[in-house]
């Protein structure tokens, strides 16, 4: 649900807006996730900016959106809609999870193929599942069920336009303009974020409601 601002407040494309409260009497799609640190996206953004110049090159940039590297993260947990009601019971419960910040692992550029999303891998570590494990059992007793396939988590950083042969043809030939594989920093987590999506004309945009810290003396 988008919430109206003054001309001088709207954000650009993909920005992620500082953190505000939701707004009483409202329902909101939310999701949890973790931001990324600067460095991160920093090298994320120097491949971004390789693979957009291969595709202008190759007539691929129309089928292809970019999202702005604002709204790139590591989701935890997908809530979709949630009541007033609802937002109260996370935010307490998320507020007493206790846990180590945890280091974060990137791998290389692959695909999500049907969808046709192009990603930045994140490994799969013992931490990072414990984190997603803490995160689904506290958002349990406001309505929210885990999913009960595997946790697959990973950047998004392009997705297709649309399907046709032209555009799939388009987004093959993007994953293989990924190799030789880019390396990216990894970093250590030591927040989380309760994100809202926004739709917007040009896609979805995140504006950040609550920062949790991880962090166990809290």
């Amino acid at each position: 649900m988008s919430f109206s601002k003054t001309a001088s407040s709207r954000p650009s494309k993909g920005q992620t807006l500082p953190e505000s409260p939701l707004p009483a009497q409202s329902a909101a799609r939310l999701f949890i996730a973790i931001p990324l640190a600067a460095a991160t996206t920093s090298d994320i953004v120097s491949e971004v900016h390789r693979l957009q110049s291969s595709s202008r090159n190759h007539e691929a940039s129309g089928s292809t959106r970019w999202p702005a590297s604002e709204s790139w993260h590591i989701t935890l947990q997908f809530l979709g809609r949630t009541t007033p009601e609802q937002y109260d019971c996370l935010v307490a419960h998320l507020r007493e999870l206790r846990h180590v910040p945890i280091p974060i692992q990137l791998g290389p550029v692959g695909t999500f193929p049907r969808p046709g999303i192009l990603l930045v891998g994140v490994v799969v570590t013992a931490g990072l599942i414990a984190l997603q494990q803490a995160v689904t059992s506290a958002t349990t007793p406001c309505g929210f069920t885990p999913e009960e396939r595997p946790y697959h988590p990973h950047i998004t950083i392009a997705r297709r336009k649309g399907k046709g042969k032209g555009r799939d043809r388009d987004f093959r030939n993007l994953r293989l303009r990924t190799d030789p594989p880019a390396r990216f920093s990894g970093f250590t987590a030591d927040s989380f974020v309760l994100y809202e999506s926004v739709p917007t004309p040009e896609g979805s945009r995140y504006e950040i409601r609550e920062r949790f810290s991880l962090d166990v003396r809290k």
